[in-house]
């Protein structure tokens, strides 16, 4: 399934919106059951923050696997390097 980040906002700014986005997410667009890969895809997310970035990946890697998340990054910088930082971190991605 693909879920298009900018439904939740082109500036993706903050912990607590990343963390409401993700509860959205996991209750009206991601299906609880099977291992269908969920594609992320940030291309039109103009602004995202590593903390927004974090807490809604972290969110969807302890809920579903890490090995389900597919990220499309888009040509933004922003986004790019926020998913970059995270990478380094092993945080999140």
């Amino acid at each position: 399934m693909r879920l298009d980040i900018c439904k939740f906002g082109e500036t993706l700014l903050s912990r607590p919106n990343g963390r409401e986005a993700f509860l959205a997410a996991r209750a009206y667009s991601i299906p609880k059951e099977g291992s269908e890969p969920i594609e992320l895809d940030f291309s039109r997310v103009k602004v995202l923050t590593p903390s927004w970035a974090d807490e809604f990946l972290s969110g969807l890697r302890h809920e579903y696997g890490a090995a389900r998340i597919k990220i499309i990054e888009g040509d933004n910088a922003s986004v790019q390097v926020t998913l970059a930082v995270l990478r380094e971190s092993n945080t999140a991605v």
